[in-house]
């Protein structure tokens, strides 16, 4: 065999013992979907609720999620309902059966109360934990901050849910 063709079938079977390695060894990707209830004291403390699906890796992780901050005629509290994306940053392990982690994200909004109708775009920013209960269902808490772009009622509202989270 000459040279050329050893160093060929070398590289060959480098490249192919690489990638079994590889596929040996890759970590599957996990997902998890939560349905959250929570409160906002923005202006004044109301209910808002919703649900949230994602996939992640190790470390990082990818969300999309519907929240509905329900409208009050009464007390003339605005509704807003975001559709959210969002990266999060999460403990690659448990931490005493609790995965922490850091999200940024952004939505498009509708906000809205009586005739009034704003619709735009705008950030959030937070935090959370989920917390292994039994088998695959966890308790998540969340803490975001919503920043509204466009002329919203309120252009900065805060979050808070407790949701149930089922990891598969």
């Amino acid at each position: 065999m000459r040279t050329g063709q050893r160093t060929a079938r070398s590289i060959v079977i480098t490249c192919v013992l690489a990638c079994a390695f590889l596929a040996a060894t890759a970590v599957p990707a996990r997902a998890d979907i939560t349905a959250f209830l929570g409160l906002t004291p923005t202006p004044e403390r109301h209910t808002l609720r919703g649900f949230s699906g994602g996939v992640g890796l190790i470390i990082v992780a990818f969300e999309f999620e519907y929240a509905n901050i329900t409208e009050d005629d009464v007390e003339l509290l605005p509704g807003l309902k975001t559709y959210a994306g969002n990266v999060l940053v999460q403990t690659p392990v448990d931490i005493l059966g609790t995965q922490f982690y850091g999200t940024i994200g952004a939505q498009g909004y509708q906000e809205n109360l009586g005739a009034f109708e704003e619709t735009y775009f705008g950030t959030n920013i937070g935090g959370g934990a989920k917390i292994k209960l039994v088998g695959p269902l966890r308790v998540r808490l969340d803490y975001r901050v919503f920043k509204l772009q466009g002329e919203p009622l309120h252009d900065v509202y805060q979050r808070f849910y407790v949701g149930a989270n089922l990891k598969f």
